[in-house]
């Protein structure tokens, strides 16, 4: 039968001989063609060196494929990436230190990092700093010159009068 999904080896049992194309990991969906690091990184709120810290932390070869790992390994990555500071990672690595609601410093993945940037963000819109109200105007936050950028569908230059 050709084209099913048993041509890919995809199995069920996941031990380490057979390759799985599809990896279900942290609730997303990761390639398991890639190395670790570089699979890993599509889950929001990992990155690349993230990602080879978590795989170091975890006991398990950088440099194997994702598809290759087993059910085992596969758990101990994902207990690595819940808690990384209980496996040796360092706080500088984390996206969310020093929380202002609780204060710990915290790795935040998918859907719970969206909510946390746009509670951020809601906040100092709040409190009306200076942030928070260029936030709210929609204009640029960080400083960048507005003089020519950040236009919203006006070109910049001379305008000709017309003959």
């Amino acid at each position: 039968m050709c084209g099913s999904f048993e041509d890919f080896g995809a199995g069920v049992s996941g031990s380490a001989g057979e390759f799985r194309p599809i990896v279900r990991f942290l609730g997303t969906d990761l390639d398991g063609s890639l190395k670790i690091p570089y699979a890993l990184a599509a889950v929001k709120g990992i990155g690349v060196p993230l990602g080879y810290a978590i795989a170091r932390a975890a006991g398990v070869d950088a440099e194997k494929r994702l598809g290759f790992l087993g059910d085992e390994e596969l758990k101990r990555l994902e207990e690595v990436a819940k808690n990384p500071l209980g496996h040796g990672i360092p706080a500088w690595m984390l996206n969310r230190r020093k929380d202002p609601a609780t204060g710990k410093d915290l790795q935040l993945y998918g859907s719970d990092l969206v909510y946390a940037i746009r509670e951020d963000i809601q906040r100092e819109m709040r409190i009306k700093s200076w942030r928070g109200v260029r936030h709210s105007l929609g204009l640029k936050v960080r400083g960048q010159r507005t003089r020519t950028t950040g236009r919203f569908g006006t070109a910049v230059g001379v305008s000709r009068r017309r003959q």
